[in-house]
């Protein structure tokens, strides 16, 4: 097999939340065996995971979570769900952070060539956006793509790329309501293409295939309270996606959705789901209108004082849903606390483009 040469060694790290041993990682081996990986364990803390030779990583469990933030601050992270994965966003040391599923596997692409889904995201972070404008050739700064005619020189230039999310090639993220109607469907569409999210437009983050720029946005990758105790499951990475995406579009920051496509291998049950997104459902009429109507003050320079501010607004507006929105606003702010004990030289950083005054 060919030698890859791996992009950013030293300054990104992998998290994988998981119930099971990671045999997975067999597959990926040649993509990440020079990599960090950061291993959450959900479930049972005395259940041993099984990690396959030749990794180098680091393994918490709840005990360590509690151990490490204390039983308040613990509280802010889900258990029995792949929410628990944000953990691993706290207690990374590096500029950069890759999420993947226990269930993904390599993808090819349709050339039969493997796919390096991060050498593919790093390229997405370490290139600029285009939020305020969008390119009919999409991602313009792609090999064999550019600005096309019309594009004003004057937004060229972009802004820094906080986010890039991948997808998935074979089982679909599908509600609950979709998987039942369309049990068979498979996703065989391979898009060669990578595109900007427009300003002011929203998406639906799934936490599969993601990765993002830690120093920009990691503040505000909480990916909320779900699972055990919770009226509510399915939805922390789309309530992380929203969160992220109304936060960046303030900062002057960028979000890519496209390539690169991994191999979903397994469709979760769908009358499971139902039960975990039956609330969701109807709460997102009310969810998605309140993130299209968010407005931060010009004072929220930094993705901590933004969010300090959303979780409030959480509280005031979404709280007549239900007591759960009110939980939720709490978790918001202990999960900013402990992000700013646990990385003080982040706490005070000011997104650069408002720095500069764009």
């Amino acid at each position: 097999m060919t030698s890859i040469t791996p992009l950013l060694k030293d300054e990104l790290d992998i998290v994988i939340p998981t119930i099971r041993n990671l045999d997975f990682l067999e597959q990926w081996r040649p993509f990440f065996q020079h990599y960090h990986l950061i291993i959450v364990q959900d479930g049972d803390p005395a259940k041993t995971i099984g990690v396959p030779e030749g990794f180098d990583y680091e393994l918490h469990n709840r005990n360590d979570v509690e151990k490490l933030l204390g039983a308040k601050r613990a509280s802010c992270i889900s258990f029995k769900d792949s929410a628990c994965r944000c953990y691993g966003f706290l207690v990374s040391k590096k500029k950069y952070i890759y999420t993947i599923d226990d269930d993904c596997f390599v993808a090819k692409d349709p050339t039969g060539q493997e796919i390096n889904a991060l050498q593919q995201h790093i390229n997405n972070l370490l290139t600029p956006s285009t939020p305020k404008f969008f390119n009919t050739l999409y991602d313009p700064y792609r090999p064999g793509a550019d600005f096309v005619r019309g594009y004003p020189f004057s937004m060229r230039e972009g802004v820094p790329t906080a986010v890039s999310h991948g997808l998935w090639l074979n089982i679909p993220d599908y509600d609950a309501p979709t998987q039942l109607v369309k049990p068979q469907e498979r996703n065989t569409r391979y898009v060669d293409a990578v595109m900007t999210i427009p300003k002011g437009t929203l998406f639906p983050m799934c936490g599969m295939n993601l990765a993002f720029d830690r120093e920009l946005i990691g503040p505000a990758m909480y990916f909320g309270l779900m699972g055990h105790g919770q009226p509510i499951g399915r939805y922390d990475d789309m309530w992380a996606g929203w969160c992220v995406k109304v936060i960046c579009d303030h900062l002057n920051l960028g979000v890519k959705t496209g390539l690169p496509y991994i191999w979903h291998s397994k469709a979760s049950n769908p009358f499971v789901n139902l039960k975990k997104e039956y609330n969701g459902i109807f709460w997102q009429e009310e969810i998605i209108p309140f993130f299209q109507a968010v407005a931060f003050p010009k004072e929220c320079d930094t993705v901590q004082k933004c969010y300090v501010v959303l979780a409030e607004e959480v509280r005031e507006k979404l709280g007549h849903i239900d007591p759960y929105f009110s939980k939720l606003a709490d978790g918001m702010k202990t999960w900013i606390e402990a992000w700013d004990a646990h990385n003080p030289s982040e706490s005070a950083k000011t997104a650069p483009a408002l720095a500069n005054g764009k």
